[in-house]
């Protein structure tokens, strides 16, 4: 409702002879007066609603919108911490001794001054760390013009990373890279978090700028690890795939990976379509691709497996919205014929061939039946229905193949850090950027998957090679 015009002292006094103005004036401060009452009525009552909720409430509130619901949780969950019985974990007695000191102890005792007997040794070791001074070398190379060639030759060192020189000519070293490059890309720290670390505890200095612009000619000199990662991942038997949404220089992009148990792979991608899926994975591959029910992957390659996970999310989600649950409903008997195949997988290397053979025609036949008859009174078991029924074909590979899981976690907790990365960055600015924290953070992840240094690795490709 509008509000009627404010009457000042001079308005006041020209309303005298005028009283219809003064009069719509009063009634239009009444409508609003009216207004004002009954939404404080409706704010009341919603304020006892919400009080009378925090009655109700048991327990603390939830800590966070991804706090796991209280009809999920356990109402008898583990005791938190290993389990009983395993190796105790302590830290190992170091190797070396850099400083030893001796605490002498006096012939009395300090209390009563009576004379001390059988005095016996009680060793410790600190661990600490060094305050850190970084460790400078003045490289003077030299350059010459060669009348024969006429080409400019220099010499180099193999600790340089760039010939720059000038105002560039001050560099991070080889392993300062490889820290810098593990601080972003292994560990998921920010740029101005990363400049924090080197200079806190490296005492480098180094802006956030000055730092992508080395993680990017750094990517460069790792491009042959980057791209050997997708050969070895078209020469293994599985590939998991998922994705996520990206941003690349403000506008809508997609994060693709691709990985098995030792590679990962990561593409910033324009859009997610079937070219730019084959652009990494051919039409013809022989393996089983592991992927979600996503449109792009139907019959990409000629073996694929769909996530039970997200199999199972949808009988959720399906008996949550009104579905029949029971172990005799549709819900029910789907949920229970994705369990026992998940059963049969994890027994298999307990069973003979013949009866694991029995097992999957029997899983089969269960199947069909389950699938055969549309549940059209039903819309919710309608759709899990026809969800199965369209991977059908793919149901049940994973039990053909001992390499293949039942679901796609894998490819889920690879893409993990890099929704991370996300939250911290926003993606990327361009496209430069977005390839190398692609390529860098495939290869710090494939280290970490084979056990191997990412910091090391790094270190060993960055310097400049030949004269």
């Amino acid at each position: 409702m509008q509000k009627p015009p404010k009457v000042t002292a001079e308005s006041l006094a020209g309303l005298k002879n005028r009283p219809e103005l003064l009069v719509e004036i009063i009634l239009k401060q009444a409508a609003l007066i009216e207004t004002l009452q009954t939404e404080a009525v409706v704010l009341r009552a919603k304020v006892a609603e919400l009080e009378a909720k925090q009655g109700e409430q048991k327990g603390p509130p939830p800590a966070a919108p991804f706090r796991r619901p209280s009809e999920q949780r356990s109402s008898q969950p583990k005791r938190p911490g290993r389990k009983a019985g395993h190796v105790g974990a302590y830290r190992p007695r170091p190797d070396y001794v850099d400083e030893f000191v001796e605490v002498p102890l006096g012939p009395c005792c300090p209390q009563c001054q009576g004379k001390l007997e059988q005095a016996m040794p009680l060793d410790q070791w600190i661990e600490d760390l060094p305050p850190v001074r970084p460790h400078v070398t003045k490289i003077r190379t030299w350059q010459a013009s060669c009348p024969h060639c006429e080409r400019i030759v220099r010499s180099t060192h193999p600790s340089q990373v760039s010939v720059a020189g000038g105002a560039a000519g001050v560099q991070l070293g080889p392993r300062a890279l490889g820290v810098a490059c593990a601080l972003k890309h292994e560990h998921g720290l920010s740029l101005r978090k990363c400049c924090s670390v080197l200079e806190s505890l490296g005492g480098l200095k180094v802006s956030p700028g000055g730092l992508a612009q080395a993680f990017q000619r750094t990517a460069e000199r790792v491009r042959d690890d980057y791209e050997q990662i997708e050969r070895d991942l078209l020469a293994g038997k599985v590939i998991h795939t998922d994705e996520t949404s990206w941003w690349l220089d403000g506008h809508s992009a997609s994060l693709w990976v691709w990985c098995s148990p030792k590679h990962t792979y990561y593409q910033v991608v324009e859009s997610r379509s079937r070219d730019t899926f084959h652009q990494v994975v051919p039409p013809d591959w022989k393996g089983t691709l592991v992927s979600d029910c996503l449109a792009v992957y139907d019959e990409a390659t000629p073996h694929q497996h769909k996530c039970y996970s997200h199999h199972l999310k949808a009988i959720k989600e399906a008996i949550k919205a009104g579905g029949a649950d029971g172990t005799e409903s549709f819900l029910g008997r789907s949920r229970n014929l994705l369990q026992s195949a998940m059963t049969l997988k994890a027994e298999q290397p307990k069973l003979a061939a013949h009866e694991f053979e029995q097992s999957r025609r029997a899983l089969n036949l269960a199947a069909d039946a389950l699938l055969a008859d549309p549940r059209i009174d039903h819309p919710q078991e309608e759709k899990v229905r026809l969800r199965l029924r369209k991977q059908r074909d793919h149901l049940f590979v994973f039990l053909d193949h001992a390499e293949v899981d039942a679901t796609n976690n894998l490819a889920e907790r690879q893409l993990r850090p890099a929704v991370i990365a996300r939250k911290l960055s926003a993606g990327n600015k361009t496209r430069a950027g977005a390839d190398a924290w692609a390529i860098l953070a495939s290869i710090a992840a494939t280290a970490r998957q084979t056990a191997r240094s990412f910091v090391a690795l790094i270190s060993d490709r960055v310097p400049i090679r030949g004269g």
